[in-house]
């Protein structure tokens, strides 16, 4: 990790503002309507669940630490490989509550240009609520529209973020949505699904698409050739990241803490040299070798690493799920 990764966890002044629309507000009622959210998503379906002010809020508390901390992994891999990157402009589809633009500003000092884009009109009011009281997002640009359609009327930006969206679109919406956030690309493509069978499955379908119009893969894998991993494995890392006492109350959680588990790829137009190898599951550790299972441009590796080699040992024990390894 380089001294610019950023944390995981949601900015200061973002989870005040947050705490603060909570204020005067049920708790019991916003718990119920964010595990009526959850259970719609879990069951197939969209933000179209979300209709009030409270939804919004609801909705907002229960995923927008989880989904930021998804986003800021998968943004500080890229950094890691790219310490140089400094995007101006970002274009934020399906931006939701504006979660992976509060994540790319915290990444990113070098932004200035935000434009969010989404259909639903009361996560929209919320995302712009949230920001106004901000020096860093104050000014963001949020068009409300369909994803394809306000997308098409956009100015081309150096970072294209996607986060938990995809999955509300049929196969053929996906593809032509792929081929569009890929033209509004100027240098850099980030897309973040839920890090399950399926959602990995949407990952991978739009990495084929687009390396085949041109595109490499930056992050998190070595090589743009195909995934090596077969069923039932999938390509997944977890991020850990701390719960507030809203946070908890809102999700009807005691545990201080919660691992999110997430896909993603990081795509660009120019290839990018000296990719790592990635660690895809926590290694295994014991007295006498550290086993871990890497993807590498040739393909996958179990690596083991006796204890008799001490060097090598004591730095694959601090070897972590989801690093890259020079």
């Amino acid at each position: 990790m380089t001294a610019r990764a950023a944390s995981p966890d949601l900015p200061a002044e973002l989870r005040a503002a947050l705490e603060a629309r909570l204020q005067g507000l049920s708790r019991g009622e916003v718990a119920a309507r964010a595990a009526l959210i959850s259970r719609t998503y879990r069951d197939g379906g969209g933000s179209g669940a979300i209709k009030s002010t409270t939804d919004a809020l609801a909705y907002a508390l229960a995923r927008m630490p989880a989904t930021y901390a998804a986003v800021v992994a998968s943004l500080n891999a890229l950094c890691e490989i790219r310490p140089d990157f400094s995007p101006n402009s970002l274009l934020d589809v399906g931006a939701g509550p504006g979660t992976a633009a509060w994540a790319a500003a915290q990444a990113f000092p070098s932004l200035q240009g935000f434009m969010l884009m989404d259909a639903n009109d009361v996560l929209r009011t919320l995302a712009l609520d949230l920001v106004s009281d901000t020096v860093r997002l104050r000014d963001v640009k949020y068009e409300r529209g369909e994803a394809r359609a306000a997308l098409a009327k956009a100015e081309a930006a150096d970072l294209v973020i996607a986060s938990y969206m995809i999955g509300e679109l049929g196969e053929s919406e996906q593809k032509a949505l792929a081929a569009l956030m890929w033209e509004k690309t100027g240098d850099t493509l980030l897309v973040v699904e839920p890090g399950t069978p399926a959602g990995y499955a949407r990952i991978i379908a739009l990495r084929k698409q687009l390396i085949a119009a041109g595109a490499h893969v930056a992050a998190p894998c070595p090589h743009d050739g195909a995934c090596p991993l077969t069923a039932p494995d999938w390509c997944h890392f977890t991020q850990r990241l701390a719960r507030s006492r809203a946070h908890k109350q809102v999700k009807g959680a005691e545990v201080p803490f919660e691992d999110e588990k997430f896909s993603y790829v990081v795509l660009t137009r120019a290839p990018v040299d000296g990719r790592p190898f990635r660690v895809l599951a926590q290694p295994a550790v014991d007295k006498a070798e550290v086993t871990a299972k890497l993807c590498t441009p040739d393909g996958l590796m179990i690596s083991r690493i006796p204890r008799r080699d001490r060097e090598s040992y004591a730095i694959a024990r601090r070897w972590r799920w989801g690093d890259g390894l020079n």
